[in-house]
């Protein structure tokens, strides 16, 4: 009967099946954790690898495309280029704020501490190491408005709402690079080191601005966007340590739909009107508004 037992002092079939299992077991997790996995401090001090971002090329790949899609607009979106200049002018406003009114490196080194912090300040600590950001490219651009169409429920009625199309190609991008946290078998096992680089190829939608009620004490303007949007990003990386996997398509499409995900789920835009409410009107507002449940 000292054959039937599994470990026996005479090797057997059975034996011999478990151990050449569990030695491809020892030997792929070898390869995973030497080879692209890191269990060091600081996984990234040893790689030269750091992602750029490329905006004179994307800009002159892009261009072509810009042009082509402003001459496919007809002669209807002329009577919206005064309110793509302004929108094109509060988008610089917003960039000019990002980098501190600083120009040159020192306000793209303000603009990337500034994004660096809100990263790492919204990531899962228990899955992504620390976020460095390398590079950021805040874009020349801004949205295109086209279309806009009135909608009323009768023709006798007010404006109800109106909906734009809106089209958005520009070299806006961001170099990040992380580690995924391995926690099993015991915390912090291993780090699986990430390199990234992401660039929109284009954004398009359809908006719908609903109009403020003249009987609200606090009236806004509300901005949707619909779910059936168009969300083109380009994606470069590299995974692992000392071996490195380029461009892993899987990872391209975790990263468009998370945020494509972030963007569906994005409450409406309520833009207050100045000078026709108060602040701590405003803030109530917005309370009640989180406070409302979801249905």
């Amino acid at each position: 009967m000292g054959n039937n037992y599994v470990f026996s002092l005479q090797p057997t079939f059975t034996q011999g099946l478990i151990l050449g299992q569990l030695s491809v077991f020892v030997l792929l997790v070898l390869i995973l954790k030497y080879l692209f996995l890191d269990s060091t401090e600081q996984p990234f001090e040893t790689s030269s690898y750091h992602p750029r971002v490329d905006s004179e090329r994307l800009l002159r790949k892009r261009n072509l495309s810009s042009h082509s899609a402003a001459e496919s607009i007809d002669e209807k979106a002329e009577s919206a280029e005064w309110f793509n200049m302004l929108v094109h002018q509060i988008v610089e406003i917003y960039r000019s704020k990002l980098r501190n009114g600083l120009p040159g490196a020192e306000g793209d080194e303000v603009a990337r501490k500034r994004i660096e912090d809100y990263a790492n300040k919204i990531r899962p600590p228990g899955f992504l190491d620390h976020i460095n950001i390398h590079s950021v490219d805040l874009g020349v651009s801004a949205p295109r408005i086209y279309n806009a169409q009135i909608k009323r429920q009768k023709s006798s009625e007010p404006l109800s709402e109106a909906e734009v199309d809106v089209s958005y190609t520009d070299t806006i991008s961001i170099a990040l690079s992380t580690s995924y946290l391995f926690n099993y078998p015991m915390p912090s096992f291993a780090r699986l080191p990430v390199s990234l680089t992401i660039s929109l190829s284009l954004f398009k939608a359809s908006i719908i601005i609903t109009p403020p009620s003249p009987t609200s004490s606090t009236p806004v303007v509300t901005l949707t966007i619909p779910p059936d949007f168009t969300l083109d990003l380009t994606t470069t990386s590299l995974m692992g340590s000392r071996a490195k996997l380029a461009n892993v398509p899987k990872l391209h499409e975790l990263i468009q739909h998370q945020v494509r995900r972030l963007l569906a789920s994005q409450e409406p835009w309520r833009v207050h009107l100045p000078g026709l409410s108060s602040v701590e009107e405003v803030r109530q507002v917005l309370k009640e508004l989180k406070e409302e449940p979801v249905l």
